[in-house]
């Protein structure tokens, strides 16, 4: 019962969350938001101390179901290790191990160095959260935006609506590199010994297993039902049960249930530690000196019974995985072609638009809410939520060194629309605190700045006011670019008082490649 309802909990969690990076129509984290906020470290980044309180009071109940339940990265590798394949299932899938003390605690010290110190891309790599979330956002959201595609492609030829097509494009090389390596090395840590990444390297399950030694419920032996079969150890993906022993390290333990569902003589309970009598403890040690060799044996008979796999169901295997890969393939066949599709249309029918370069910003501009550069890299963890959930292609995670992963604003493909504060309702970690649309309309987090070689008015000779006709704040004004010639051309000036960097300028100016007008960050955002 212990590992069906963890199990059930768990998908609930991971479907869930999964949904919320993936999720194209921009409504589900209405529904969904909560699940973000609940995990560990966002809680303590954004210091919501109810939540902390409730994640630690529930470790030193139940120990590090937060791992097993809750944690998204945590159940990926869960699923990971299902999907290693098995050769022998009388050998099993895992051995005990000893805690690896003298990697996992310093790692652990120098995350909380590196939150300290704000160095953001540092803890971004290490933060179980913010890891899945770019894995999922680079790896999982282009193919659930490809089968969303091609459903859309179908549907059109049969005149309906029900789905409609989105672009693919890839926001950040660094970025999409990191998730696939993150992804590499949690299935080599899987395959080879379970949930080796979240007892060694992940920071908040080193935490939690301080706490979870001290929990109320744990997982104990009976030691007169064992019969010391090893099935326990063999299927504890945390390595942490030695059967010759009869001891669980309770540090490792993720409280899956798995030990208790393979044992087949009832000799491991989940409930309160039993502490045993010094006759109990007498009378475990004669019995185990006067075991005989054919009790051994016979225990070693019982583990090694196994039902071997027939050949009608590895037939129906191999039809299954036959049978989603002819459908994966169709799928992309016709999310490819509506790629095709949408890059054959041309403006008017007539010529190519060239794509827009991004022009090289001495500031990084950082989205409204995010209060300063500062903030943003003390709290922000990289998670590519609030870049998943931008309806307007303007944040992408970035590629600087010390702002490694975390959102900036660019221009390319849209620009930031003041009645839209997607990204300051999304983010778990206060890096971008939540603002109303009356507040961002009045936060300036940069300012434009005219170039004049670019500027088609004097490049081409030709009337051009797309700046100042769509600046939502009225920063912009055309002037005549020789006060002493009014029939002559007009040329953008701006009011940086009134401006609030919301790239509207940049993104709709007709110079191609470069604009002839961009915006330049603020270090600090400011009321206007």
């Amino acid at each position: 019962m212990l590992r069906k309802i963890r199990i059930t909990l768990a998908a609930v969690f991971f479907i869930g969350i999964t949904l919320l990076f993936l999720d194209v129509s921009g409504v589900l984290h209405a529904y969904l938001g909560w699940m973000a906020k609940i995990q560990f470290l966002p809680a303590v980044l954004a210091f919501n101390t109810g939540i902390i309180i409730a994640l630690i009071a529930c470790t030193l109940l139940f120990g590090r179901i937060y791992c097993s339940v809750i944690c998204p990265l945590g159940i990926l590798q869960d699923i990971l290790a299902r999907l290693r394949p098995q050769k022998n299932k009388k050998i099993g899938r895992y051995s005990y191990s000893r805690e690896v003390r003298w990697l996992r605690y310093p790692v652990l010290a120098l995350f909380v160095i590196a939150i300290i110190a704000g160095i953001g891309p540092f803890v971004a790599l290490l933060a179980p959260y913010s890891s899945f979330g770019r894995i999922a956002v680079n790896l999982f959201r282009p193919l659930y935006e490809w089968c969303n595609n091609g459903l859309a492609a179908i549907a059109e030829h049969y005149d309906s609506y029900a789905f409609y097509s989105t672009e693919v494009w890839l926001r950040s090389l660094p970025t999409f590199l990191i998730a696939a390596a993150t992804l590499i090395v949690l299935l080599v840590c899987t395959w080879i010994g379970g949930r080796t990444y979240c007892n060694t390297i992940c920071p908040v399950g080193t935490f939690l297993s301080f706490l979870s030694r001290f929990s109320l419920l744990k997982i104990h032996f009976d030691e007169e039902k064992c019969r010391n079969c090893s099935s326990c150890t063999k299927n504890c993906k945390a390595s942490c049960i030695d059967f010759k022993t009869h001891t669980v390290d309770y540090s490792r333990c993720v409280v899956c249930g798995d030990c208790i569902e393979h044992c087949k003589f009832d000799a491991l309970h989940y409930t309160l530690p039993r502490k045993a009598t010094t006759s109990e403890l007498h009378k475990s040690t004669a019995d185990s000196s006067c075991a005989t060799p054919s009790t051994q044996n016979t225990a070693r008979s019982n583990h090694n019974v196994s039902e071997p796999q027939t050949s009608e169901s590895a037939q129906k295997t191999n039809t299954s995985r036959r049978a989603f890969l002819q459908t994966s393939l169709l799928f992309a066949a016709s999310a490819a072609l509506a790629q095709e599709k949408k890059k054959l249309k041309v403006d008017g029918g007539l010529a190519d638009i060239e794509d827009k370069i991004a022009p090289e910003r001495s500031t990084p501009v950082t989205p409204p809410g995010s209060l300063s550069a500062k903030n943003m890299a003390s709290h922000c963890t990289g998670c590519q939520l609030c870049v998943a959930e931008c309806p307007n292609g303007v944040l992408r995670p970035s590629a600087g060194l010390l702002t490694l992963m975390q959102p900036v604003m660019s221009f390319e493909r849209g620009y930031c629309r003041p009645e839209c504060n997607r990204c300051a309702e999304v983010c778990p970690t206060g890096a971008i605190r939540p603002i109303t649309i009356e507040e961002k309309s009045n936060i300036q987090v940069g300012h434009a700045v005219w170039i004049k070689k670019n500027c088609i008015p004097v490049r081409d000779g030709v009337d051009c006011n797309n700046c100042e006709r769509h600046c939502p704040t009225g920063a912009i004004q055309m002037v005549p670019l020789d006060p002493n010639d009014e029939l002559g051309a007009y040329v953008p000036a701006i009011n940086e008082a009134k401006c609030i960097g919301c790239g509207a300028c940049e993104n709709l100016c007709p110079a191609r490649p470069f604009s002839a007008i961009y915006v330049e960050g603020h270090e600090v955002h400011k009321m206007v």
